[in-house]
């Protein structure tokens, strides 16, 4: 596995100038990628001669591991995700919207919480050691990663986040922003790119609690790990909480997609998360990976201090789901400031069909 949630895997390929014949609407679930190789390109050249990297307000001294170029940093702050009428902001709002009247709390408000501002600067702890990435894993290689020094990097997945919002209290959330990764340009690749990530943690109550005689049934035990399950996790608790993802995420999907959206589900592996799958549709005839997800390692949620929950999460691309959407052929569109592109969006809702043209 490249790097973390497999479904946003890209591949190393060639500058080719933008064709206007380029006609695509995903990328088909049969197209699987391998982990990336770095060549030359014009966002992956050498770091240029200075002793700081300035970035958001901050100074971080190079060192050896330092790598990030000025396109590259160039990127950083465009938010294209939070860019009212743009289209990746249009499948951000619809997420939110969806998982805002899908899913209350106790009082009435929303139970999943939305970050979508937060700094795309991240640790190495808090893009690989917090989410139990192994110090040996390709994923860390300066190869993949635009690092700042050796302990600051731009995040490579909204997943960097996951940790400190599970440790500062939270049970749900949505993390949104953009991520970073050493790849040259195609259709569907790009270096700079945005993903949602997703994550629901529930206590022994709140799992069974609508369970016939549940009251005997608990979240842990000391077991054996299986393909199926933790070794730290009863059974009951991990069908409840898959049957809880898959049912979230067919519903998500179905309301973006429209109503007999077929939908399958592959076993993969995360290091984060057990069991782990890959969500597939099918969209106008062709199978589509869209989105990857697992039971949390019970590992991560513990030390973030939430021994006491059990939880799910996922991540997707935004990307992916647009290009799907709106069929629009070439990522390279969303970095497009010109109107013909742009005004297609401007549209009065955000549930509004749109297709590119």
């Amino acid at each position: 596995m490249a790097m973390l949630w497999k479904f946003m895997r890209v591949v190393k390929c060639s500058k080719t100038a933008l064709s206007p014949k380029v006609k695509i609407r995903g990328i088909p679930a049969h197209s699987r990628h391998s982990s990336s190789k770095s060549v030359p390109s014009d966002f992956a050249a050498n770091t240029p001669c200075s002793n700081t990297v300035e970035l958001l307000g901050k100074a971080y001294p190079q060192d050896d591991y330092s790598n990030v170029t000025e396109k590259i940093l160039s990127r950083v702050g465009k938010n294209l995700h939070n860019k009212k009428h743009h289209p990746l902001w249009l499948i951000k709002e619809q997420v939110k919207d969806h998982f805002y009247k899908q899913y209350v709390g106790r009082r009435g408000t929303p139970l999943f919480s939305v970050y979508d501002s937060l700094s795309p600067v991240v640790t190495v702890q808090q893009n690989f050691d917090s989410l139990l990435i192994p110090q040996n894993h390709a994923s860390r290689r300066k190869e993949d990663n635009y690092y700042l020094n050796r302990d600051h990097m731009l995040r490579a997945h909204t997943s960097a986040h996951q940790w400190d919002l599970i440790h500062s209290g939270l049970d749900a959330f949505l993390a949104v922003g953009d991520v970073y990764r050493r790849d040259t340009i195609d259709n569907t690749h790009y270096p700079v790119f945005h993903q949602m990530e997703g994550v629901r943690l529930f206590s022994c109550h709140e799992l069974f609690s609508n369970v016939k005689d549940g009251e005997g049934l608990q979240l842990f035990e000391q077991g054996h790990r299986t393909a199926y399950k933790q070794e730290c996790h009863t059974m009951e608790a991990v069908r409840l909480v898959e049957f809880n993802l898959k049912q979230v995420l067919t519903k998500l999907m179905t309301h973006i997609f429209g109503d007999g959206l077929q939908v399958r589900w592959v076993d993969c592996y995360f290091p984060f998360t057990h069991p782990s799958f890959e969500m597939e549709i099918n969209f106008q005839g062709e199978w589509m990976e869209v989105l990857g997800c697992g039971v949390m390692e019970q590992q991560l949620v513990n030390s973030a201090g939430a021994q006491d929950k059990i939880g799910w999460a996922f991540g997707l691309g935004l990307e992916r789901l647009a290009m799907i959407l709106y069929d629009i052929p070439d990522i390279r569109l969303f970095w497009s400031e010109d109107e013909r592109f742009l005004k297609q969006f401007i549209v009065p809702h955000i549930w509004q069909k749109i297709k590119f043209q």
